[in-house]
């Protein structure tokens, strides 16, 4: 190697994204940082150098998103080998999740040591929480997104915290004492704008930064929201999608319960509540269920049971659904389901929800309950019990004031949508890892 390149390799600010999931939000949130490096001309500084570490699951099922570097001279996808991948246990019990997390954090710590990064942010980082509080060092400094603190949810109203809350509460606490103390850490972004100040009490010279959850989405004709409010994704036609498509009957309301289909989204206690609808309502109702699903022939027993009790209609398409076929679904729904179990964290389905101008029945619990209520978004409930998703789709079936977008309503959904937009989360990552 020639002193010239020596010296120029020593100039390059050489950063990696590290994300070894496949799932969920995590292909979206990839997307909107190469979108905005790209759209801010990052390319034309070759003193920055972006590569982004991820399975090679991810380079086979998205590459849409992998397509989006092109010719970039300065930014490209990394698949860790096969060999490493196949060390990655499943996360069914806590201990195959403690196991696969520290086997997590040494394909970081190998990844970054031959890339020679000089900055890393861990796009997943709640998986490095045992293995930084036992000591593990990292070759480079970092910043690490953090998906689910629950450590404040008691200071949330209608919060009920369980024996089982309160001891991982007191885990986080003493994980997060030691975890801050990481001279290496540098910033830590978390999605849960009410976690800050409780993360700043720990006095550490880490930057705790509340991190927008991004959507894009395209701004309605009917919409109240201006343009300028949201992001505007750049695609040309939204996918045409209408109830006389799905098969909706005439007369009846549709209900969206979306996105991949598990027992933690709450599919099972809904289908146990519709049950308990008054056939007058069940004829005025249609359950649209969108999404992947790995437990289709458990949930299309009972589905075909409520069906020959009820005169409900439910229409299912269990399918990956891309990101620029969502925002139809949520125009054409009447309303939003979202009754996730004891779910951490927050979801974009309230922004969609937000988005659409759509009343969502939320679980109350955590994060979600708390958005919920504070924005207007739609009903909180305990959606652990079927009765009470019951009452809530009654509710918003027969009572015109709950749906009702008054002018209080639609400037907190506003705020809402505008706080969480793709721009300003890829601004807050990229302004402070660069």
């Amino acid at each position: 190697m020639s002193i010239k390149q020596l010296t120029q390799n020593k100039q390059t600010n050489r950063i990696m994204l590290f994300d070894l999931s496949i799932k969920g939000h995590h292909p979206s949130y990839i997307q909107y940082l190469i979108k905005y490096w790209e759209k801010h001309n990052f390319d034309s500084d070759l003193s920055k150098n972006l590569n982004i570490v991820v399975s090679p699951k991810f380079i086979q099922e998205h590459g849409d998103v992998v397509s989006l570097v092109g010719d970039s001279k300065n930014i490209k996808f990394t698949a860790i080998s096969a060999a490493d991948e196949s060390i990655l246990n499943a996360r069914k019990t806590k201990v195959q999740r403690n196991l696969r997390n520290f086997r997590e954090w040494s394909i970081y710590c190998k990844y970054a040591k031959s890339l020679q990064i000089d900055r890393a942010l861990i796009m997943y980082f709640d998986t490095c929480g045992l293995p930084l509080a036992l000591g593990a060092k990292s070759p480079c400094s970092f910043s690490g997104i953090y998906f689910r603190p629950t450590f404040h949810y008691n200071e949330f109203d209608e919060y009920k915290s369980s024996l089982q809350d309160k001891v991982q509460a007191t885990r986080e606490n003493i994980l997060l004492s030691r975890i801050l103390r990481n001279p290496q850490l540098q910033n830590l972004f978390c999605l849960d704008p009410f976690a800050i100040s409780y993360l700043n009490k720990f006095h550490s010279q880490t930057q705790c930064i509340h991190l927008p959850d991004p959507m894009e989405i395209i701004p309605s004709k009917n919409s109240s929201f201006g343009m300028d409010s949201i992001e505007v994704k750049e695609i040309d036609v939204i996918q045409k999608l209408d109830k006389q498509k799905l098969g909706v009957e005439p007369g009846r309301k549709i209900f969206l319960l979306f996105g991949a289909i598990t027992s933690r989204k709450g599919i099972y206690q809904l289908l146990k509540s519709l049950k308990q609808l008054s056939d007058d309502i069940c004829r005025q109702t249609c359950i649209l269920i969108v999404g992947e699903c790995g437990i289709k022939s458990s949930i299309e027993k009972l589905i075909i049971e409520v069906c020959q009790e009820k005169p409900l209609q439910i229409i299912r398409r269990y399918e990956f659904i891309k990101d620029e076929e969502i925002q139809p679904y949520f125009q054409l729904t009447d309303f939003v389901l979202a009754p996730y179990q004891k779910h951490v964290g927050m979801s974009g389905i309230l922004l969609w929800a937000a988005a659409t101008e759509k009343n969502v029945l939320s679980s109350n619990y955590g994060l979600m309950g708390e958005m919920v209520r504070r924005y207007k978004l739609g009903i909180a409930i305990d959606s652990t019990v079927p009765e009470e998703i019951a009452k809530g789709i009654t509710k918003l079936l027969l009572e015109k004031k709950t749906n009702v977008l008054d002018e209080e309503r639609s400037i907190l959904m506003k705020s809402f949508i505008e706080q969480n937009s793709a721009e300003r989360y890829a601004r807050t990552i990229l302004d402070r890892i660069l």
